[in-house]
């Protein structure tokens, strides 16, 4: 009899919670995506708290896998792969220290392979600038307002969504088209 794997989970920063989110919903092995806030020092904060650059919170998406399905490392690749991780407090459009890059490991494990895939990125000069995302131990995640969870899915022809997620979720399925969901 097989024996169940356990769910692991990651926590990334990577810009607008909604487009992270959008991203690792459509990965095979992800079994759960929740946009939500981490890093900060107020406990359980509001968007309107998190986007007023008061509470040190970033957005986030915390993400359960199945690690037999998919790896910790690959989910990074993907992480690295679907925003500029080069820009501090910044995604396109979207500026603040709420949208930083950041990896929130949940074991040493985790930490070891996240600083492991940012320096051989850095060395192979993937990216025009050197990765400025930050490599932290999770702390305490605050799951977001409803509003903000499968927004994307919800929300297709809503402006941000239609001129940035959906042409994010287009590059990502060309580039990672053998870790889709079936």
């Amino acid at each position: 009899m097989a024996q169940d794997v356990k769910s692991e989970t990651a926590t990334f920063g990577g810009g607008c919670f909604w487009c992270v989110e959008a991203v690792f919903e459509a990965v095979e092995g992800v079994e759960s995506a929740v946009s939500g806030y981490e890093g900060g020092h107020v406990e359980n904060p509001t968007y309107e708290q998190v986007c007023a650059k008061t509470t040190g919170h970033i957005e986030v998406c915390q993400i359960k896998f199945n690690p037999a399905k998919v790896s910790y490392e690959k989910l990074l690749e993907i992480f690295f792969k679907t925003h500029d991780p080069t820009t501090k407090d910044r995604q396109g459009a979207d500026r603040g220290p709420q949208y930083r890059s950041a990896i929130f490991t949940h074991s040493d494990a985790q930490k070891e392979v996240a600083e492991k895939v940012k320096k051989a990125l850095d060395a192979s000069g993937a990216f025009k600038a050197p990765i400025v995302t930050e490599i932290l131990p999770t702390k305490k995640f605050w799951t977001a307002e409803a509003y903000h969870q499968d927004y994307f899915k919800r929300n297709p022809e809503q402006g941000y969504c239609a001129a940035v997620i959906a042409p994010k979720m287009e590059k990502f399925k060309k580039a990672f088209e053998d870790a889709l969901k079936k």
